[in-house]
């Protein structure tokens, strides 16, 4: 066996890797503050969606928030039914076209967004890490985002 191929299998040497055990990093970082809002990540991430259209739109298509957070309808459809039965969003069909699926937030999901301000702070506080390094970071994960999805884009033609 080559010593410089073995190399590049080599678990710590994988991208892929680095970006998985940091979300999962990541997401376990969030959890003990989220729990303090009855959210679990993928459900903060939904209302982080709709706060963010909150007085821009009335409603946000279940298909927009999907395309967003890179979600399928199936893995999203789930989310929004807990977050409605906790009160914090209306889902509801289109009358002029039944497929099409909207969500309002609710009084109540409203108001938690300010007692969510909090949390982006208390994550860059776990970190150690200097906020213009975390900014920087963010920068070249959503450079690495739009690369990958124009190679993805590129092959299928």
């Amino acid at each position: 066996m080559n010593p410089e191929s073995d190399q590049r299998l080599a678990l710590d040497n994988q991208l892929c890797f680095a970006i998985y055990a940091a979300n999962r990093a990541v997401t376990a970082r969030y959890r003990p503050i989220l729990s303090e809002l009855g959210l679990t990540y993928p459900q903060y991430l939904v209302m982080l969606v709709l706060w963010e259209a909150d007085g821009a739109v009335e409603s946000v298509r279940v298909s927009e928030i999907g395309r967003r957070l890179r979600l399928d309808t199936g893995t999203l459809t789930p989310l929004l039914k807990r977050l409605q039965s906790n009160g914090l969003l209306d889902r509801r069909r289109d009358p002029a076209d039944e497929r099409v699926v909207t969500i309002t937030l609710t009084a109540r999901g409203r108001e938690m967004r300010q007692r969510a301000l909090a949390i982006p702070g208390q994550l860059v506080c776990g970190t150690n890490l200097e906020p213009d390094r975390l900014l920087a970071l963010r920068e070249e994960l959503r450079s690495l985002l739009i690369a990958l999805d124009d190679a993805a884009g590129s092959s299928v033609e």
